[in-house]
């Protein structure tokens, strides 16, 4: 199996990945120290949790919308959106008119555009691969978002503070051509039923769906675990990004002079070229070890990695902590999607996951209120907070997961009768 052996629309949505979290890494993951610089670190946090609000109740009806009125449909719609809301966004910081309020405004649309676009996306990937493609597929897709983050996390860095206009102009050349390529070359790959549904009907319809999802305690706890764990890496971006740019003296590292900002660019590309060369060798090895004792290890690493990395401004600490952290994440990663994909029943699976796909809003939102907590409490009790968030996760995962084991056993045994 080969790059062109791939289906027309997986070569397009990999190069498009590529392209947009490429000029996007530039941007996006320096906006949260853009609010705090106009709008004050309290505020920044009250505007995050409005645009996770936001983004969780959107993220419930993406799945079911592209379902209904097909892939291509829902993805070239919020193409659009999200075309429009980086011409306002360029604009809004041009040499010529600045508007802060303007900026944000676009990034809840940009928001909403994601998650109205992001089901639709997995969905065709899906549709337009065999079981046989998929893990070149994904692991294609992996490797290059991960080039794409760590270059972009570089420039960003670099260019962020004084070239923000012609980070948004190059956004909308890039987001432009993303719309007529999926205008134009995509193929659509769900063609559903044109039946007539009144308004009410697709509410109620909706509704009855995530409502069997959220009788079963074990999957939601097992959510409740991945979102604290997650949340750890949102941090990074967020509250320690605030953090270091504010608090972090300028140090020399090596031939360069690092602030905070700086800093903070330069360790999400030391994890992102980290995660994919330890992957390599993760795939190796994993077969060998014990699934629960991997994933409570690696959460912890994990954890008090992240911990730490939101109280040191030290720059070689900070180094070291990340290298710590991203062994922790090369190994949970793989463990955790596996006990995700054996969960869901084969009738509900598509249910399930947009539950499981919920885990970055939330995540988000225990971000957005550590930011809120942090103009109150000392970096210490921050530290502590956070380490005891990724802690409590790990702790839930180890307590479920011989439950979550003996389910999936008795699954598959059920199957196996079932075949024969």
């Amino acid at each position: 199996m080969r790059f062109r052996d791939f289906h027309k629309n997986i070569k397009i949505r990999i190069i498009e990945t590529f392209t947009s979290r490429f000029v996007g890494g530039m941007i996006f993951p320096f906006m949260t120290i853009y609010l705090a610089h106009h709008f004050g670190t309290k505020t920044t946090g009250l505007l995050l949790l409005m645009t996770v609000f936001i983004g969780i109740a959107n993220s419930f009806v993406g799945g079911y919308l592209s379902d209904q009125f097909g892939r291509k449909k829902m993805m070239l719609i919020a193409e659009l959106m999200r075309f429009g809301a980086f011409i306002i966004m360029m604009v809004s910081n041009s040499p010529f008119f600045e508007s802060a309020i303007m900026t944000y405004l676009m990034m809840i649309i940009n928001s909403i555009s994601w998650g109205l676009a992001g089901p639709a996306n997995e969905a065709m990937l899906i549709d337009v691969s065999t079981p046989e493609q998929r893990k070149l597929m994904y692991s294609v897709t992996y490797w290059a978002n991960n080039l794409s983050i760590a270059i972009g996390g570089i420039l960003g860095a670099m260019l962020f503070q004084h070239y923000l206009f012609e980070l948004f102009m190059a956004l909308c050349i890039v987001q432009g051509v993303l719309v007529i390529l999926v205008a134009y070359f995509i193929e659509e790959s769900h063609s559903p039923k044109n039946d007539s549904i009144k308004p009410t009907q697709h509410i109620m319809k909706l509704f009855t769906n995530y409502k069997l999802v959220f009788k079963d305690k074990l999957f939601i706890i097992f959510v409740t675990a991945g979102i604290l764990v997650f949340s750890m890496e949102l941090q990074l971006t967020n509250y320690i990004g605030i953090r270091l740019s504010k608090y972090m003296p300028t140090q020399s590292f090596l031939f360069w002079n690092m602030d905070g900002i700086t800093m903070m660019g330069f360790l999400r590309s030391e994890n992102t070229f980290l995660v994919a060369i330890l992957v390599l060798f993760v795939s190796k090895v994993s077969h060998l070890l014990n699934d629960k004792a991997t994933l409570i290890v690696s959460c912890t690493l994990f954890s008090i990695g992240y911990g730490c990395l939101s109280f040191f401004t030290n720059v070689w600490l900070l180094i070291l902590f990340m290298l710590i952290l991203t062994v922790g994440e090369v190994f949970r990663v793989p463990v955790e999607q596996s006990y995700t994909a054996a969960i869901p029943p084969d009738d509900a699976r598509s249910t399930y996951m947009a539950i499981n796909g919920l885990k970055y809003n939330i995540a988000m939102l225990i971000t957005s209120l550590t930011i809120t907590l942090s103009t109150y409490l000392s970096a210490l009790s921050m530290a502590i907070i956070i380490t005891s968030i990724g802690l409590i996760g790990t702790l839930l995962y180890f307590i479920i997961i011989p439950k979550l084991e003996a389910r999936i056993a008795v699954r598959t045994h059920s199957s196996a009768i079932s075949w024969n």
